[in-house]
């Protein structure tokens, strides 16, 4: 062992350098550092690949292999280089605004967005509509809450042109918002809410976007309960002026009122194409009336739809004769009312002003077949231009078939298309006699109690016997019913109506004559027993004999 560390002992050791330190409170000079005239190897090879350039060392730092250590009162060595940390963003972040994001104009990314943003659905068929024409959501559920982010995702889109929400339901909040994006969209042409239940309120908040909208022309209110409130929403921005064409308000309890108010309106700005105010209450006359005659003056009307609301009156006849005095008036819908008399009177003295009218629909009216034939001689003035005069459930008699076909046989009329109901005075159906069958349902009736079974015959006949020959119907009930028959009410009273008596203002009467005659020649073997002879009278009893004043009978005489 001793051997072996003294051979380890002698093994030379090679000084590389050796400093001098001297002990001083002194620095001692740059140029004197040991770090600072270290001299490297010149085999470094980052040395010589970052001379020749395929080399970078990124920020300058050595490996401390090489650097030695400094004195502890050397505040920065020289190649210890540290550069300071960078601006992560903070400065930018507080002084510089964020840059909004820009979306493309369909509007696909925003409104997934949005959605994202309000944890919100988003709704695969109207991503899918944003780069089409038409959006259909209808009877699709839509939230309310999901309608924000449809109405930001339209507010900039320049491809749909139609949106269909009808049947959603709408809160007032979902029809602000739409009314926002209509207020900044500049290509939708038409808007569907039929069926969303937006009331009064949610109507004035879509009609506050139609004032600086100009490209919408179509707006569908139908089945929306809008009342004669919201009438007065939409009268206050017509007169501001809006751009719709036709609009629709059907099924919406607008009663007169809400007709005056609408009318007032029209006579600041009175543009609409198309109007529909069928299934309402427009029976009464003031407001209605004004309203008729405020479309008179509309110059671009085409098309008026008056249907199911109970019109009537020689007063609402003139009106609908105003209103066929607009120059461009082509249909007009009046079906479903309460028309006839002096009403058509009325009505058809205005077809020689409506120079482009088509169609004329008074279907359904309790019209009468006079009715139906003056409307059809003033259609054969040649001055009269309608086409097609639609009287559907309207009765006529042949005299009206004969002056159709003389109509169109005029050169002038042939295209003209008249329908009607049906035809009265000539055709007589064919069927089974009211009379068989009611008095068989009452002899069944009748026989039915196995007890005691009653012939309905004889007990008509007694009655006629008893010189009961008209009686009042109750009268015959109870007649009927007291001879233990089990009638109804119903066939009883049924019975007065077929043979029927002369008639009274305070009852209905049943002639018995009528119904014994019909009953004798249907069943000819039912009769009544005959009437026995009247029995004679009696004899009168022979009168007892007189008695003695003694109370004894005749007896012996006294001998003489």
């Amino acid at each position: 062992m001793s051997s072996q560390s003294s051979e380890q002992e002698e093994i030379p050791t090679e000084v590389v350098f050796e400093a001098e330190v001297e002990v001083s409170s002194e620095e001692v000079p740059m140029e004197e550092w040991s770090s600072y005239i270290l001299e490297l190897p010149e085999d470094n090879k980052k040395k010589i690949m970052a001379e020749a350039g395929l080399y970078h060392a990124g920020s300058g730092e050595i490996c401390g292999k090489y650097i030695a250590m400094s004195d502890s009162s050397v505040f920065r060595h020289l190649y210890y280089n540290y550069p300071a940390v960078l601006d992560p963003g903070i400065t930018d972040a507080l002084l510089i605004p964020e840059k909004p994001i820009i979306y493309p104009d369909d509007g696909q990314e925003l409104y997934l967005a949005v959605c994202k943003e309000m944890n919100q659905c988003p709704v695969r068929s109207f991503v899918k509509g944003l780069v089409e024409e038409i959006i259909d959501l209808r009877y699709y559920c839509v939230s309310p809450q999901g309608v924000r982010a449809m109405s930001l995702a339209l507010s900039n889109n320049c491809i749909v042109k139609v949106l269909n929400l009808t049947d959603n339901f709408l809160t007032p909040d979902a029809c602000y918002h739409l009314s926002e994006m209509l207020a900044s969209n500049t290509y939708l042409e038409e808007l569907n809410l039929a069926g969303c239940r937006v009331g009064p309120v949610g109507a004035k908040r879509i009609f506050d976007g139609l004032t600086k909208n100009k490209t919408l022309k179509v707006l569908n209110l139908n089945r929306n309960q809008l009342t004669d409130e919201g009438m007065e929403h939409l009268a206050a921005v017509i007169v501001k002026g809006i751009h719709l064409q036709q609009i629709y308000l059907s099924y919406n309890c607008i009663g007169g009122k809400g007709a005056g108010v609408l009318a007032e309106a029209l006579e600041f700005h009175n543009r609409f194409t198309h109007v529909d105010l069928s299934w309402n209450n427009l029976f009464t006359p003031l407001g209605t009336f004004n309203l008729l005659s405020r479309f008179s003056e509309n110059k671009v009307l085409q098309e008026l739809n008056l249907s199911w609301n109970s019109l009537s009156g020689a007063r609402l006849g003139t009106a609908v004769k105003n209103a066929l005095c607009a120059p461009n008036l082509k249909r007009l819908n009046l079906s479903n009312n309460r028309l006839n008399g002096e009403a058509i009177t009325n009505i058809i003295g205005g077809l020689v002003k409506a120079k482009k009218l088509i169609t004329l629909d008074l279907s359904y009216n309790p019209m009468t077949p006079d009715d139906a034939l003056q409307i059809l001689m003033k259609v054969k003035a040649p001055s009269v231009k309608v086409h097609n005069v639609l009287m559907e459930n309207v009765f006529v008699t042949g005299e009206f078939l004969m002056f159709l076909r003389t109509i169109k046989e005029m050169k002038s009329k042939k295209n003209l298309v008249v329908t009607y109901g049906g035809i009265i005075g000539e055709f007589k159906p064919k069927g089974p006699d009211p009379r068989e069958l009611i008095l068989d349902r009452a002899d069944f009736l009748a026989k039915k109690p196995k007890k005691r079974p009653v012939d309905i015959a004889l007990v008509a006949m007694q009655l006629l016997k008893d010189n009961n020959e008209i009686m009042p119907s109750k009268d015959f009930a109870t007649a009927v019913q007291g001879a233990c028959a089990a009638l109804d009410n119903d066939l009883l009273e049924e019975m007065a109506n077929i043979f029927a008596g002369p008639r009274s203002a305070k009852a209905k009467t049943i002639d018995v004559k009528l119904l014994v005659d019909y009953m004798k020649r249907k069943w000819p073997d039912r009769k009544l027993p005959p009437t026995p002879p009247p029995e004679p009278e009696p004899l009168p009893l022979p009168e007892p004999a007189p008695k003695d004043a003694k109370g004894k009978g005749k007896g012996k005489g006294k001998k003489k």
